[in-house]
Parts: C-alpha cells; structure tokens; sequence
C-alpha cells in the first residue's frame, strides 16, 4: 500500500472528480492521501474534503507564492491545526524563483509567513510542510534560527542538490520525492533520493500537478503516486512493496497518521 504525503485534491481539476479520483486510489493501492492547503480561504475546503473521507487528511497554511491573500497570525495557525484530521502546518517556505523585479530584501513578507508558520507548528507540535524554490539557503537559516527542527516535517517536492538534502535531513527532517524523479531531464535528483538513507523519504504526487511518466503532461492524481515509488525501487535496485512499505512507515510516523 502506498501514501500520497501531498496533493492538493480541493483544487478545481481535482474537487470535481473526487469520487473518480477516490476510487482509482484503491484500484492502485493508495490507501491515504494528505490533502495540502495553500491559502486560509482555501482551509475549509481542504479541511470539508479530509473530514468526509476515512483515508483523506489535512494541512493548514500559506503557500510562500500567494500573495492578496490572508496572512495568518500563529494563533489562527493553531487553531485551524487543532481541527479534527488536520496533521500538518503548510505548506509554507520560501519561493524566490518569481520575484517580478523585487530584491531578496523585498522578500521579507515572505520570510515573515515563513517565521509564523515555524512558530505555529512548534506550538502545536505538528509537521512543516515545507516548499522552497531558488531560496534554499534562506529556508535553512530560518529553520535553524526559529528551532523549526522542534517541529520536524518535510521537504516536499524535492528539487535541490544533496547538499541541502542532507543538511536538511541532519535537522530531522524527511525528503519528499514526486514525479519529477521519473523526467528525463531529473537525474541529480535521482542522485538525491539514491544517496539519501530511505527511512528519510517520502513519496508524493502534488497533483494535478507534475503527473509522472508515463502520464507526463496530463492532469495529475494521487492515484498515481506508485510510478513514483516504481522509479524510486529501480534506482535503489529494491523491491516496489519494500519502498511502498517504508515510505507509508515513514509518513505515518512523520504525520502521526493512526
């Protein structure tokens, strides 16, 4: 059986088809998914989704892209993590890839986000879920600075080198791999989930984003995520139940999932 640690199931692509998508869960073996939050707005919708389905959970945070949205304060943070199924804060981080003509020190909203988000999670004592994007040196020193490493979580979407890999991973923290792992453009980041020790890794889909080969370019699904355990046994010459069952040890641990 396999997780899928991050997809975002309340977006309109995926919202409408939920019974079809639940259903080619099972026929694939997926036996839960965490539905990520990207905006408060967004929160009781993903949180609706979670709570009206057994193998559906949910995050509560704002993606570091959005912007003219609500920004949290730590205790609308906690409260929302308090809520029944909610196992994660995020997906927050930092993303300096779109600056649209702003300096790095024009970024500092975004760190801010990134600072309540860290603090909420270590209150709570619930996961990050955590994106960063041409910003990894910066989401490093804030982790270090705020003691997210108290918190733990994950770097999902992984798409750095394996320096930041492994230090992250000397945090606490776990590595999240999707279907980029199988583009053909993507080996350093087959080096990464090679090199890195497998009781660290997750495995995820994002969708409807970044659908794997060989759906590459359609709409994505957590139905899907077993392509993505399938690259990872082949990279690391192990069995594909072996890496479905650590990677579901592993989220279950990380997310305190029952």
């Amino acid at each position: 059986m396999f997780i899928d640690s991050h997809c975002h199931l309340s977006f309109p692509e995926l919202h409408e088809q939920l019974p079809q998508i639940l259903q080619a869960m099972g026929a694939a073996q997926v036996e839960a998914a965490l539905c990520i939050c990207t905006t408060m707005e967004e929160f009781p919708t993903v949180h609706a989704i979670a709570q009206a389905h057994p193998q559906l959970w949910a995050s509560v945070g704002v993606h570091p892209d959005n912007e003219e949205v609500h920004e949290p304060t730590i205790d609308e943070l906690v409260s929302a993590a308090a809520s029944d199924k909610v196992l994660a804060i995020g997906e927050t981080g930092l993303d300096y890839y779109r600056l649209n003509g702003r300096t790095l020190e024009q970024m500092e909203w975004q760190r801010e986000r990134f600072r309540t988000h860290i603090r909420a999670a270590r209150q709570v004592a619930k996961p990050l879920v955590i994106h960063t994007r041409s910003s990894a040196a910066d989401t490093l020193k804030l982790l270090v600075e705020e003691g997210g490493e108290q918190a733990g979580g994950v770097f999902h979407c992984f798409t750095e080198d394996l320096a930041v890999a492994q230090a992250a991973v000397e945090m606490g923290f776990y590595i999240s791999f999707s279907g980029i792992l199988t583009f053909k453009n993507a080996q350093s980041i087959r080096d990464v989930a090679t090199a890195l020790p497998l009781e660290r890794i997750l495995i995820e889909t994002d969708s409807p984003y970044l659908a794997p080969v060989p759906y590459r370019g359609k709409t994505n699904s957590p139905a899907y995520v077993p392509h993505v355990a399938a690259c990872l046994a082949e990279l690391r010459g192990l069995p594909v139940d072996e890496i479905a069952a650590q990677t579901t040890a592993n989220t279950r641990r990380l997310f305190g999932m029952p």
